[in-house]
């Protein structure tokens, strides 16, 4: 058995103007970093015995943060980088759709049908995401396993673990700093948490949550 706690990095300049980041290199903005010291403070579990993140800075920083409190070290892992956006990383959705509009549809109403320009698919990034989580499976059984990474590859993990086709992938939510907690055990999931953030908690209004 691993108890999975797949983690959503904090807000970035690009998430608050609605600009596809993909795998650009993308800081956390102040209100970010604000995000990752309550979810640090307010860990939803009592221990992680591991933390894998994406090597992208903004789920590095986050993850960093939750290291530090529980005093493990953060492992970097291409494998949890955010879907490729190829030639829309930086673009807003309406940027998007003013060129490419067949595929900017279909980004929402058929996501597994969707080839981005110079990009990635859905079906690749959940292959090279799963693949991993097997992996970790093998080498972790038996402790608690922080993944850091980002919306879009967070929710081709959840679908695949829970058998939803990615056609539906928009219906699972993945806000910034969000928290789900799923147990692997003998080829069987167990969903503890989904897009948890109550550890926002009071706070949440005046950061604009």
């Amino acid at each position: 058995m691993m108890r999975l706690i797949l983690v959503r990095h904090g807000q970035t300049e690009w998430n608050a103007g609605g600009r596809y980041q993909g795998q650009s290199n993308v800081a956390l903005s102040a209100l970010g970093r604000r995000q990752a010291e309550l979810l640090a403070a307010r860990f939803p579990v009592k221990h992680l015995d591991v933390i894998y993140t994406s090597d992208l800075d903004r789920a590095r920083e986050t993850a960093e943060c939750v290291g530090k409190a529980f005093g493990v070290d953060v492992r970097p892992e291409k494998a949890f980088r955010e879907l490729s956006f190829g030639d829309w990383e930086g673009l807003t959705y309406q940027e998007i759709s003013s060129q490419w509009p067949k595929e900017a549809n279909k980004l929402f109403t058929a996501p597994d049908e969707l080839f981005i320009p110079n990009g990635e698919t859905f079906q690749a990034l959940q292959k090279r995401a799963l693949d991993k989580i097997a992996e970790l499976c093998e080498t972790h059984d038996g402790q608690n396993v922080g993944i850091f990474a980002h919306g879009a590859i967070n929710k081709t993990i959840l679908a695949g673990l829970m058998h939803i086709p990615l056609h539906y992938l928009w219906s699972l939510r993945q806000d910034n700093t969000a928290v789900n907690i799923l147990r692997l055990e003998d080829g069987y999931v167990t969903v503890e948490l989904i897009n948890g953030t109550f550890h926002l908690g009071d706070e949440a209004k005046s950061l604009g949550l």
